[in-house]
């Protein structure tokens, strides 16, 4: 039995698996050579040990392969534990994998009625509800149709209006707050804090820092099958990066297919890293800080007459800022030697995000002599709430 204040208790929880090193898929071909059977032992969950209250938001984070998704598959039973106990109060709705359960022969309305009993509903209950999952889905015009003619959006949506229109006293969520265009996206994030407003207790795993700061009251880091941090969605958000930043650092800003963007080639990008204001090497910046970007050149062929240009891009393409050297009133540079050109940006005012960096060498008639596309990475982590591109520095009055 749980402690009466909580929802969730995990104690001394260990999960492992077997990973074959040539497994027979016959019985003939298992018996033949018992070296197929041989297989390592990969331990996901390390004796881990946590509670959630009733009514509290925890968001799980971490690394792909952590077990962040195998605690939430443990705690809605699908798996369960080698060792350790795990005890749950109240009913849970899980958003792990949409649709599970839906047939393509039957219509999104049939599917409602079957996924809803996977939840626990009743009959009844799936009466009084379907009015309001069909008109969150959007899918009215389409519901009685079989689910085999829906788009994957359209599926997507379906499933998600039926999981959080259950009404339970736990909803665990799997990475699935993406579903359909920006509006239903809107959509369900309100349904979210809606639930969560309601009392409702909430595991989130998601793998961005502004979700879980936004929908959770606490934050735990999953590493490696052990908990490494514990506490408030911004420290242990800002712990988990500042690692990620220093394991990166070895295997990143190196350009990748040197020369082979556009360009004549006569002179091209070797590396780009990015440093803070103490010189170190660092792609996690916090909204306000330094960044200075360093950029190395090769000069195959000298040139003269060039200028440096660079693009800051969201994640998803769109283009927040475009600079070069002439644009900024330098001289032309003539190039004849292999060197480096830094650009340092003070008081970083980009929203919270991932970003990419465009860099380019021209001639004043337009002409590359080498254009590299995402030719390093950055993030910017924030504790304000706003959203969008830039973050404008402003207070309100009346």
């Amino acid at each position: 039995m749980t402690d009466a204040g909580n929802a969730i208790e995990v104690r001394n929880v260990t999960k492992k698996f077997r990973i074959y090193h040539d497994k027979g898929k016959m019985l003939k071909e298992r018996a033949i050579s018992r070296k197929r059977n041989l297989y390592d032992e990969h331990h996901v969950l390390n004796d881990i040990s946590f509670n959630v209250k009733k009514g509290e938001a925890v968001g799980l984070i971490g690394q792909n392969g952590c077990g962040k998704s195998t605690t939430l598959k443990l705690l809605t039973r699908i798996m369960y534990p080698d060792s350790g106990t795990i005890e749950i109060s109240g009913r849970v709705s899980s958003l792990l994998e949409l649709g599970a359960g839906f047939h393509p022969d039957l219509s999104g309305r049939e599917n409602i009625y079957i996924n809803a009993s996977i939840f626990g509903l009743t009959r009844h209950e799936i009466d009084s509800r379907l009015g309001e999952i069909i008109a969150f889905s959007e899918l009215e015009e389409f519901i009685d149709n079989p689910v085999r003619t829906y788009s994957s959006g359209m599926y997507m949506r379906l499933a998600f209006a039926v999981a959080i229109n259950v009404n339970a006293d736990i909803l665990l969520i799997d990475e699935i707050l993406a579903v359909g265009d920006v509006n239903f996206q809107a959509k369900c994030f309100n349904k979210l804090m809606e639930i969560k407003n309601n009392g409702t207790t909430v595991v989130l795993v998601s793998h961005s820092a502004s979700q879980v700061e936004s929908v959770c009251d606490r934050a735990i880091w999953i590493h490696e099958g052990n908990i490494r941090g514990d506490g408030k969605p911004w420290d242990v958000n800002r712990a988990y990066l500042t690692y990620m930043n220093e394991q990166n650092q070895t295997e990143k800003n190196a350009v990748k297919d040197i020369g082979k963007n556009k360009g004549t080639g006569e002179i091209i990008f070797e590396s780009c890293t990015l440093y803070d204001e103490t010189d170190a090497p660092k792609n996690v910046f916090c909204q306000g800080e330094t960044m200075i970007l360093k950029l190395k050149y090769i000069v195959r062929t000298p040139s003269e007459h060039c200028y440096f240009g660079l693009s800051i891009l969201k994640n998803d393409g769109s283009i927040c800022y475009t600079t070069n050297t002439h644009a900024d009133g330098l001289q032309y540079y003539n190039l004849t030697d292999n060197g480096n050109i830094n650009i340092v940006f003070n008081d970083i005012p980009l929203a919270q995000g991932k970003y990419t960096i465009d860099a380019n060498i021209s001639h004043p008639n337009g002409i590359f002599l080498d254009y590299q596309k995402s030719i390093c990475e950055f993030e910017i982590y924030s504790q304000e709430k706003n959203t969008g591109t830039l973050y404008l520095k402003h207070y309100w009055k009346q």
